[in-house]
């Protein structure tokens, strides 16, 4: 038998930060965001030999350890050991070897929810192999509480909800690990329309963003009035966001990820750089009317929307700066696994 799963990576389109705590605790955080056809995939397999084998495809990276109950968490392949540990330890392990391996279509620290994304998939192939009776909302949070709490790892709310339930989501956030999944109904003509003018650029850059989040969590706590309130107004980007998509207003979406991009620079230093604006900026003057930068910010992708034809304008003019344009597709669902006889 292999149990498999796969967990599409997303587009976060409006009120990115607002998932973090302690903002999301103190004043509730809200987020638009929408799941694509780049995955992030895991397999479990049973070997003959009383051992674990851990293996990242697309890293080149690979540990075997004889069979134990709890795997050393020492920076390499941490995600998988963390799930594996967890798993263990709350419903337990048969005494028999199996190599895990791991694949994820883009790089980590690119700003697409990899990290999280990785780790609904590793959980669903357990859950799939184990048959434990987890609903979406379980393994969603359970996947954020292995991360946050077991590994320590800084982050927000919305990949873990994301990767799990898949399609287009408003999700609200609030204190207690509450959080509330609200599948959007949208026309199918609004989102071929959005797919066909919202470019996707990766920047050929990664970046570390649990440093850019732990400063805005240091913002929080020390009440900087000026981060904060970049919050409170990407909050409202997401609520704008939501109703310019389910009525159809797509001329407005531009103008509301521009608002956004500004409001998100304020939240912490080194979200923008002298790159990026660069790379904004021309895209601006090549017709589009508003992008952001994915995830923390720092580098990775960033999205652009580009009305009407100028897409392929942008596009050239992307192309100057030794990034990669990305083909992708929205897509429906979420995690999804299967068992190969």
């Amino acid at each position: 038998m292999i149990y498999r799963s796969k967990t599409p990576l997303r587009l976060g389109l409006a009120g990115g930060g607002t998932d973090v705590s302690p903002y999301s605790d103190e004043f509730g955080g809200a987020i638009l965001n929408a799941t694509i056809s780049l995955y992030a995939y895991a397999s479990i397999e049973p070997i003959q030999e009383n051992g674990i084998i851990i293996e990242a495809i697309d890293r080149r990276e690979e540990q075997r350890f004889e069979w134990m109950p709890q795997l050393p968490i020492d920076g390499q392949l941490d995600l998988a050991k963390g799930v594996y540990n967890r798993i263990q330890k709350d419903y337990g392990l048969p005494l028999t070897g199996f190599k895990l391996s791991t694949f994820v279509d883009v790089p980590a620290g690119s700003g697409l929810g990899t990290s999280s994304t990785l780790v609904v998939a590793i959980l669903g192939a357990f859950v799939e192999m184990l048959k434990l009776p987890l609903g979406d909302y379980d393994i969603a949070h359970y996947a954020y509480d292995i991360e946050r709490n077991d590994l320590k790892l800084a982050g927000g709310k919305q990949d873990q909800y994301a990767a799990t339930f898949g399609g287009v989501n408003f999700m609200e956030f609030y204190a207690s690990d509450k959080v509330i999944v609200n599948p959007l109904r949208i026309k199918q003509e609004y989102l071929n329309e959005l797919e066909h003018n919202l470019v996707l650029y990766y920047t050929q850059t990664s970046r570390e963003s649990a440093d850019i989040i732990k400063e805005q969590q240091k913002n929080v706590h020390a009440k900087n009035e000026k981060s904060i309130e970049a919050m409170h107004q990407l909050k409202e980007q997401s609520k704008m966001m939501k109703e310019a998509l389910l009525k159809g207003r797509l001329h407005e979406i531009g103008e509301i990820l521009d608002f956004g991009f500004q409001e998100k620079r304020k939240m912490a230093h080194n979200i923008s750089n002298s790159f990026i604006e660069d790379i904004y900026l021309s895209a601006r003057q090549a017709g589009a009317t508003g992008g952001k930068i994915s995830g923390a910010g720092g580098g990775g992708f960033m999205t652009f929307y580009c009305p009407n034809n100028t897409r392929y304008k942008v596009i050239d003019v992307l192309n100057n700066f030794g990034g990669i344009v990305k083909p992708y597709q929205f897509t429906q669902h979420g995690l999804t696994t299967w068992t190969v006889q």
